[in-house]
């Protein structure tokens, strides 16, 4: 079953603390009918929401698609970390595409981290934006390896936001007994995604763009004039936009072969008050090594928000609660019998590499998606490039398509039970600490 539906309420936010701390404003009508339009894009999250903003600006007559409403997939859901580069490190990509392509990319997520903070201080000041990203890790040898990209960051990128910390520094930040150092980016940030993905949309229409909810494109037919059906409309356009991410499945071929959906989920306690400088000293948010990340941060009303495990099916596990919490106060045992008031799930798409799947499915179509965890900054990134695209100037737009993001093997029936494989071998790897 299609992931859009499996497991959320049509045309319903979740039952997340981001909604519950949002203002939502009342869901859109669908498209009716037929209508023309420059650019059609499809999905109104981060990616589809920031390419209409740009697009509209610059004058084109937008129409944006979303099957149930802005904000509603992993943009609204997310644990809004604005992280540094790519899931990849920059002496990875280095050697993979060289030094230069690894500075323009490098460049590329320093402007996405920028357009956020400056969206949040200019325009959408309710999502909050905070600095610092801490990155904790469970051996001296990963600490060091952190440590070391922190200094070819400084040395080569002259960027002199990251601060190693030993065992004991980290502990006093992180105040968990099972990190064993790490470093603090002051440079990364995190916000709240809801309040974030909603005010893109308001940005969109006030520049122009037609927004449509509850509006699932079911077909798409190539030619000079793309075609999007849904149930009961279409959309022709010069020009079509796909940004549907995890939440995508099999529109198109081209993408489905190398954008895997995947779920992940995030819990949110009672409010700790004074007790939440028991777990973070300050107000920045974590990630850790481990293959499988836990992610977390507290919230404005000191609610601590701890998201880590993930699974491969399209269905969530009928309990969620279980192993999320074991996994929080194993990390934090001082939050043991903690209250927890909400607990969600959301589908994100991941690439073979951990690197985004940017194409051309063809030559008025443009594709966005596998941002694969470091989407909160990217996928911005990716409507503004493609907006840029549409517009007629390509070039960022093919440096991020220059990317290597090989296919999954064995089509969409064998990814999730080969990567089950693999994620066995992880976990194992993680116990033995290996």
């Amino acid at each position: 079953m299609n992931p859009l539906y499996r497991n959320d309420t049509p045309g319903q936010l979740p039952k997340s603390w981001y909604t519950a701390s949002a203002d939502v404003p009342p869901e859109r009508p669908p498209l009716y009918g037929e209508t023309k339009a420059d650019v059609c894009i499809v999905g109104a999250g981060f990616t589809g929401l920031s390419a209409a903003w740009h697009l509209a600006q610059k004058g084109m007559d937008v129409v944006e698609l979303d099957a149930h409403r802005p904000g509603f997939g992993a943009s609204g859901r997310n644990g809004g970390q604005v992280g540094s580069g790519f899931n990849a490190g920059q002496t990875d990509l280095e050697k993979r595409y060289g030094r230069q392509m690894a500075q323009d990319l490098w460049a590329l997520a320093e402007e996405a981290k920028a357009d956020i903070r400056d969206l949040c201080a200019n325009h959408i000041p309710e999502a909050q934006y905070k600095p610092g990203i801490a990155h904790g890790c469970y051996s001296a040898r990963e600490a060091a390896e952190y440590a070391d990209e922190a200094v070819h960051l400084a040395a080569q990128y002259g960027y002199d936001q990251v601060t190693p910390m030993d065992a004991d520094a980290f502990r006093d930040l992180v105040k968990s007994p099972r990190y064993r150092g790490g470093i603090l980016d002051h440079g990364a940030g995190h916000i709240h995604p809801l309040r974030y993905a909603l005010g893109l949309a308001r940005l969109a229409e006030d520049a122009g763009a037609r927004l449509y909810d509850r509006s699932e494109v079911h077909d798409i037919v190539e030619g000079d004039t793309v075609l999007l059906r849904t149930n009961r409309g279409c959309v022709r356009a010069k020009h079509a936009i796909l940004a549907g991410n995890g939440y995508l499945p099999n529109l198109t071929r081209t993408v489905a072969a190398k954008v895997m959906p995947i779920n992940s989920f995030i819990c949110a306690t009672e409010p700790l008050g004074d007790r939440a400088a028991e777990i973070l000293a300050s107000d920045v948010a974590v990630a850790d090594s481990k293959f499988v990340v836990s992610y977390y941060r507290m919230s404005e009303d000191n609610r601590f928000l701890f998201g880590g495990r993930e699974s491969y099916g399209i269905g969530f596990p009928k309990d969620i609660s279980t192993a999320l919490i074991a996994r929080m106060t194993h990390l934090f045992p001082q939050l043991k019998g903690v209250g927890v008031d909400y607990v969600w799930g959301g589908t994100l798409g991941i690439t073979m590499t951990r690197l985004p799947a940017i194409q051309r499915v063809a030559p008025n179509i443009l594709s966005g998606a596998g941002f694969s965890g470091h989407g909160v900054a990217l996928s911005g990134l990716a409507g503004k490039v493609m907006a840029e695209a549409v517009a007629g100037q390509a070039g960022r737009f093919d440096t991020l398509a220059a990317l290597k993001v090989p296919n999954f093997p064995g089509g969409p029936a064998m990814r999730a039970p080969l990567l089950t494989l693999a994620m066995s071998w992880y976990a194992l790897r993680d116990r033995l600490g290996i």
